[in-house]
């Protein structure tokens, strides 16, 4: 059974704070990258291209975690939830608005051998 969690975390930023959000966004990484759970956890800027056109917000990180543990304990540590504070919910931060998902790879009624 496949234990990995799949984290998109969108942000728009608010006018004319899209590179300052980014560089804001980098850097989390550092310390996200020595958390033992983090498998990725990179930023990414929305491109255009002809084949992929579909509606997103303009920065993203792309992340996966070992597990659910490992992820809700990320979500949990003091960096990141200052930078919700700080960045998203303060009226001067510099998120429009924000979306954060988790997914599995693992379809429904997986039947997953058991070792």
């Amino acid at each position: 059974m496949s234990t990995k969690v799949y984290c998109v975390a969108q942000f728009q930023p608010k006018e004319g704070k899209a590179q300052e959000l980014f560089s804001v966004l980098q850097s989390l990484e550092p310390n996200s990258h020595r958390e033992d759970g983090c498998l990725q956890y990179i930023v990414t800027r929305h491109i255009e291209s002809p084949f992929a056109d579909g509606k997103s917000f303009s920065l993203a990180f792309n992340e996966i975690w070992a597990d659910m543990a490992s992820f809700e304990a990320h979500c949990q540590r003091e960096e990141i939830k200052q930078f919700f504070e700080r960045y998203c919910a303060a009226d001067d931060g510099l998120a429009a608005d924000w979306n954060v998902c988790v997914y599995t790879d693992e379809p429904v009624n997986f039947d997953a051998p058991n070792f």
